[in-house]
């Protein structure tokens, strides 16, 4: 339950019909097996105790009584265990039979939840047996007792179990037509600040019928921002004309996290609550919580840490499937070069002025703007690629430049920047040999100078090649590279940055083998702004080594900045995601980094130039993210202090 992590599970036990005391056995059973692998909340199937398949048999009283009977078993059979358990069963009360959620923990009933819309069309008819839900408040007796005797009552659609030792952790349920329902009861438990909503199904297999009930569910996960457990009967069911196989979801927030068919037994994931909370208090349209409804109660955990079971990629920004990667790719790169292009189109801008260094970024922003300028069917000749070496550039990375340019069919343009700088140098009188901030910012100026002017002479834009890495960590010379006209890569990482820009060379592996060839050898070269002299001609400054890698700092970009995740839990999802590559201490000094660097860098961020947004996380100040330059980063490096 640390950093807001509980254990779930949607169970299928195996049943025989109307045999309550085998069933109440197997359920028992499988409560102790869950609360074993660490589970905290468990859902079993809609009428799991009796079988949901027993008919007209409903309307006898031994049937029921073996039901009560059941229950009372699994209670004492379970009084120690703390898994917050909902199981399926029917249950009398005013007179009347309503299919019920009975949600219990320790051997206490906790709430007892009938279902609000039966179904009454095809093999489906509890309308003949079972009384709807709909409109009762909690003041309905039913025919079950507390384990002090005291009287129970039938909740209404608005019942919440709250779990005080886990913060945000609010549970709800519905039962399983209520999830097809016009207006599902999940709908209302969620604007009562229930977070994870509890489904006990009885859902029958059919031919593409499981694709729709994933859709539903994955879709109330991700439209009520909550962590949503769906139980599906099993084995055991009756198939005198429908088949049951134990279809068991697990889905937070539109994200399918653990699914199982065809077989009995525990689907078990993690919820990750304080990231359901997290989202909900971003999200505007979110509505505030309600008032405490009718029907509440209070459940108990001791705290634990919960093993993560769920997969946490590495990659947060990359899918790592191909097919999903490559959509991706060609996603991203419509969607900045569509905002260059209007950007072009607005200004009337003549040319688009992209200073090329042989590096990602800058590659990557020559193949958005050259697929800008083929959407306006406008020669790749109206892009002016400008390289302009100096002290710290390699043959290898000038030579690319050039290739490049000639390859997209660019106007290319080399101006040797070298002579400018000492020039400059000597105005200001900075020593040559002092390889210091000003050695190394004095070139980045320059060049953006040079690009600007460029943009006067030939009435065009110059295109910013900056990524959002590196606005994260401020490596961008203030009033330098930091600058431009339109910055198409500003919200794009560094490390999809590289996955774009080998996109773009495997599409091409057909179409232009040389091309295809230069884009090789970028990805293949160190990233570096190459300001200091290059060493026997290769290149001196290597970003990682000096930064950090980046494979790190956009790991925790993505889960510091979309979730707002607090350092520690950043530093856990790291390590484990990716413990293989990096030890503990190495996470920990690079995280202290960035977030030193976050907060110190957002002067640059405040000023930064317009461009698209193409993901979840963006640092444009207009609308992503807002932020005082003169933040203290204290809370946060002392929380890492205490880590170390």
């Amino acid at each position: 339950m640390k950093d807001g992590f509980i254990c779930v599970a949607a169970g299928t036990p195996k049943i025989r019909v109307a045999d309550c005391r085998y069933n109440a056995e197997q359920i028992f059973t499988l409560m102790r097996e869950a609360a074993q692998q660490g589970v905290k909340i468990l859902a079993l199937p809609e009428l799991c105790l009796t079988g949901y398949t027993c008919g007209d048999l409903f309307l006898q009283d031994t049937l029921l009584d073996g039901a009560e009977e059941g229950l009372r078993t699994i209670l004492e059979a379970t009084r120690h265990l703390e898994v917050l358990t909902a199981l399926g069963m029917p249950v009398r009360a005013a007179g009347k039979i309503y299919n019920c959620a009975v949600v219990i923990q320790k051997g206490e009933i906790m709430a007892v939840v009938p279902k609000t819309y039966l179904p009454n069309y095809g093999e489906f008819y509890e309308k003949r047996w079972f009384e709807s839900g709909e409109g009762q408040d909690g003041h309905t007796s039913v025919c079950l007792r507390a384990a002090d005797g005291a009287a129970v009552y039938l909740g209404m659609g608005q019942s919440i179990i709250d779990c005080p030792t886990v913060p945000g952790l609010k549970v709800g349920v519905e039962i399983c037509e209520d999830l097809w329902a016009l207006d599902p009861p999940s709908r209302c438990l969620a604007e009562a600040g229930a977070t994870v909503i509890l489904n006990l199904s009885a859902s029958n297999e059919a031919v593409g019928k499981a694709a729709y009930r994933r859709q539903l569910v994955v879709g109330q996960s991700g439209r009520l921002c909550c962590g949503y457990v769906y139980a599906d009967a099993g084995e055991g069911e009756s198939t005198t004309d429908l088949v049951f196989t134990g279809h068991n979801m697990i889905a937070e927030n539109g994200a399918l996290l653990a699914e199982r068919r065809f077989s009995t037994g525990l689907t078990i994931s993690d919820i990750d609550v304080q990231r359901l909370v997290c989202e909900r208090r971003r999200l505007t349209p979110f509505p505030a919580v309600r008032e405490r409804p009718l029907c509440w109660s209070e459940a108990e955990f001791t705290p634990c840490v919960t093993k993560l079971r769920r997969y946490i990629s590495p990659t947060p920004f990359i899918p790592e499937n191909a097919a999903d990667r490559a959509n991706r790719c060609e996603e991203i790169l419509t969607i900045a070069a569509l905002g260059l292009k209007k950007r072009l189109e607005h200004t009337g801008a003549k040319t688009a002025v992209v200073g090329l260094s042989g590096g990602l970024d800058s590659t990557l922003a020559l193949l958005i703007t050259a697929l800008a300028m083929g959407m306006l069917h406008r020669p790749a000749s109206d892009i002016i690629a400008i390289t302009m070496p100096c002290f710290g550039t390699t043959d290898r990375t000038k030579n690319n430049a050039v290739l490049l340019a000639e390859r997209m069919g660019a106007a290319l343009r080399t101006i040797p920047v070298g002579e400018t700088v000492k020039s400059h140098f000597r105005d200001i009188g900075h020593s040559l040999n002092d390889q210091d901030v000003t050695y190394e910012n004095a070139q980045a100026r320059e060049r953006t100078q040079v690009l600007m002017d460029v943009a006067n002479q030939t009435g065009g834009l110059v295109i910013g090649t900056g990524d959002l890495s590196e606005l994260a960590l401020g490596w961008a010379t203030y009033n330098g590279d930091h600058m431009s006209m339109y910055a198409v890569n500003a919200s794009i990482p560094k490390t999809l940055v590289r996955h774009l820009v080998d996109y773009v060379a495997r599409d091409n592996l057909q179409k232009d083998q040389d091309l295809t060839h230069v884009l090789e050898d970028i990805l293949d070269t160190p990233v570096s702004p190459e300001l200091l002299p290059a060493v026997q001609g290769e290149i001196s400054q290597r970003t990682e080594e000096l930064v950090g890698p980046y494979e790190l700092h956009d790991f925790f970009l993505y889960y510091a900045l979309r979730w707002g995740f607090p350092p520690r839990k950043v530093l856990r999802l790291a390590e484990t995601a990716l413990s293989t590559a990096y030890s503990r201490e190495v996470i920990l000094t690079w995280l202290k980094n960035f977030y030193r660097r976050f907060f110190a860098q957002q002067f640059k961020r405040s000023c930064m130039p317009d461009g698209p947004k193409v993901g979840s996380v963006s640092l444009s100040p207009r609308g992503d993210w807002r932020m005082p330059s003169d933040a203290s980063a204290r809370l946060w490096l002392e929380e890492l202090e205490s880590l170390s």
